[in-house]
């Protein structure tokens, strides 16, 4: 095995640490699969007979990738119409085995992912690596060209937005299934008081439907308003299939047999709290959804 071919596997061992921080950083499978290969690119072109510690290489010049990534899509970004909401990681309900149980304790909640989407990039940075990941603050300066003082007041800042903007979701799975089941039964049978029960007074619903579909790219806030959005939209003809949406009790919803909306819900003391829909069709359409394929 030649030096390339040593640190081409090398590199495979940990493809699948570096898009876990990739994704947290850009809320993007594509991009977060752009910023794994720039990461190769530059492992391929770099002396590595100094490098000591190859996952903490990596793992630093991924987050100084995304970084880039993330100020350049600031600098070009209009404001956004709407909402957006990060790509979901989607799995079968009833997954059993290590995997699935590496999946639920690695999920990150779409509504988690959202607040993300507020910080300013060297927060974002400082928080994911630090919080999410253990990476030191004297790591972390260097890629946001700070001292690790200041580095661990960006990710003290961030995370105290984080506190204040995330919900703390019920744990129990089954807790969260009832509620969903109830918001979907209300709907379907055109039940507003129903639906206005098993809601939060402040539910909050981000519904992102990108480019091909701006109308329903909409922030919907209070009890009423998005129980009367569900009456409205209720579709008897879709098939509402239960699955977890990043770990979440959630749903994908099929229109002619093809997925229109995927659906992420955060329930806290059995109300749900958030909703965060995509219902971009370009993006789904480059989502994995073949685990749910019976």
């Amino acid at each position: 095995m030649d030096q390339h071919d040593w640190l081409a596997e090398r590199f495979e061992d940990h493809r699948t640490h570096l898009r876990a921080v990739a994704y947290r950083m850009l809320g993007s499978f594509s991009a977060a699969d752009d910023a794994v290969q720039e990461t190769w690119l530059r492992l391929s072109r770099a002396e590595t007979g100094d490098i000591e510690n190859l996952g903490g290489w990596l793992t630093t010049v991924a987050g100084r990738v995304c970084l880039n990534m993330l100020r350049s899509r600031r600098s070009r970004r209009d404001e956004p119409v709407g909402a957006h909401v990060p790509d979901p990681v989607v799995s079968r309900e009833n997954g059993v085995g290590p995997e699935h149980e590496a999946l639920m304790a690695d999920a990150v909640g779409l509504a988690l992912l959202v607040v993300l989407e507020t910080l300013a990039p060297a927060e974002r940075l400082a928080f994911v690596l630090h919080d999410m990941f253990g990476v030191p603050f004297d790591e972390i300066a260097p890629i946001v060209g700070r001292s690790p003082t200041a580095t661990r007041q960006l990710a003290s800042r961030a995370r105290r937005r984080v506190q204040r903007a995330a919900t703390v979701p019920d744990t129990d799975l089954s807790r969260q299934r009832e509620a969903v089941d109830a918001f979907f039964a209300a709907a379907r049978g055109g039940d507003f008081d129903a639906l206005v029960a098993v809601l939060d007074p402040d539910v909050v619903v981000r519904s992102d439907g990108g480019v091909p579909r701006p109308g329903a790219s909409v922030v919907v806030r209070g009890a009423p308003a998005v129980a009367k959005r569900a009456l409205t939209f209720a579709q008897p003809s879709a098939l509402v299939r239960p699955a977890l949406v990043n770990g979440a009790a959630g749903v994908v919803v099929a229109v002619d047999s093809r997925p229109f909306s995927i659906m992420g819900f955060t329930v806290a003391d059995g109300k749900i709290v958030e909703i965060d829909i995509l219902a971009d069709p370009e993006r789904i359409r480059h989502l994995d959804l073949s685990v749910l394929d019976d």
